[in-house]
């Protein structure tokens, strides 16, 4: 495809708020389009799991030229069952479908750590947009239920006391069979997966595959299960229309998400949506057997902004229940980190201080509740 000319076409800016406060884009008001592979490339990650390490540097390359490009990729051949996804979505559907009162179980007001569901219009990603149109279902890293941890009782304090362990939400949806053992059975797959991509990104940035091994014992890594009404047409109708950002209504408004990546299970309706470098919208449409991985803010800012953590969003306009999956992955929250050496070059500066996962992380919560609590939800 050709490169598009901003001196040709309109453009707009979009505002978001951001771990160093708000940030803008520059959007050019082109058609949504779908994403090229250049742009969004599949990678074969099964060398990542490959004792030869010719594979694994193979994938390390590939992720590199994803990460520094948009930052998002698809992955295959990662292990993961189809079974899996496809249980805890019908698992997820069935919670969703419930009368609200019987969801309201489960509400967050009685988590210490936003864990719990989340009801329609209470969450609004983005201060500049609208609120979000979407429920949601958030659990975050238990060691009782992580493989690699045999004693959760023997954990140190200086790692436990960040650990953010609760079990309201299991028991107010211990009316669904098999609820729990499907998304725990979901986030034990994805955990096992984004170990393994830690050593791939360690490679990828010229470091030793171990590098980070003692930053992710017990890591960040959180559930949070969306659930999408379709959006009305009109309001895909105002969306292409509208010259202000904040017009139209959005699924999840336009965001950066935290840690060091995501991966992502999307169902067959679509929505995702990706701010490419040009600054134009493109979609990230569902391919069957792979995931989404993106970037996130924490991952670009210990690369000194060698890789990107880029701008997305979702807009169902599918006419359909879309279900979305998003796993987390970050260090320990007892961690901290800064810009990596390796990826600093001769005459250059680190870009940014030392900071801990839970400082980074909480700056970013505090920031999203708080715009959400303001406009009135």
């Amino acid at each position: 495809m050709a490169a598009v000319s901003v001196d040709t076409i309109t453009t707009t800016q979009l505002r978001l708020s951001s771990g160093n406060g708000p940030v803008s884009r520059t959007v050019l008001k082109t058609p949504l389009r779908d994403a090229l592979p250049s742009e969004i490339p599949i990678i074969d990650v099964s060398g990542i799991f490959s004792s030869s390490k010719d594979d694994r540097t193979n994938v390390a390359r590939q992720i590199r030229e994803a990460a520094t490009n948009n930052g998002f990729f698809y992955i295959k051949n990662h292990g993961i069952p189809s079974e899996v996804p496809e249980a805890a979505c019908e698992r997820l559907l069935e919670f969703f479908r419930q009368p609200p009162e019987v969801k309201e179980r489960a509400h967050i007001r009685q988590s210490k750590y936003f864990n719990g569901y989340k009801p329609p219009r209470s969450q609004r990603i983005n201060p500049f947009e609208s609120v979000d149109v979407r429920e949601t279902f958030s659990w975050t890293y238990d060691p009782r239920y992580d493989p690699s941890v045999p004693d959760p009782a023997a954990i140190p304090p200086h790692i436990a006391r960040y650990l953010r362990c609760e079990e309201f939400y299991w028991e107010a949806t211990s009316n669904l069979p098999h609820f729990k053992e499907a998304i725990i059975r979901y986030w034990r797959s994805c955990l096992a997966v984004a170990r393994a991509l830690v050593r791939a990104f360690a490679l990828s940035l010229d470091l030793p595959e171990d590098f980070f091994a003692e930053k992710f014992t017990h890591p960040d890594a959180a559930l949070a299960l969306n659930y999408y009404p379709p959006l009305p047409v009109s309001t895909q109708q105002q969306q292409q229309t509208s010259a202000e950002q904040g017009e139209a209504e959005v699924s999840i408004g336009s965001h950066t998400d935290f840690q060091l990546f995501t991966i992502l299970w999307q169902d067959s309706n679509g929505g995702l949506q990706v701010l490419n470098r040009q600054g134009q919208w493109i979609n990230a449409r569902p391919i069957p057997g792979t995931f989404v991985v993106n970037i996130a803010d924490y991952m670009q800012r210990i690369t000194n902004d060698r890789y990107v953590s880029t701008v997305h969003r979702a807009q169902n306009y599918s006419g359909n229940e879309r279900i979305s999956m998003p796993f987390f992955f970050g260090f320990n929250l007892n961690e901290s980190c800064g810009v990596l050496d390796s990826c600093v070059a001769e005459g250059e500066e680190k870009k940014y201080g030392e900071i801990s996962c839970e400082e980074w992380v909480q700056r970013r919560a505090r920031a999203m509740h708080r715009q959400g609590e303001s406009s009135g939800k």
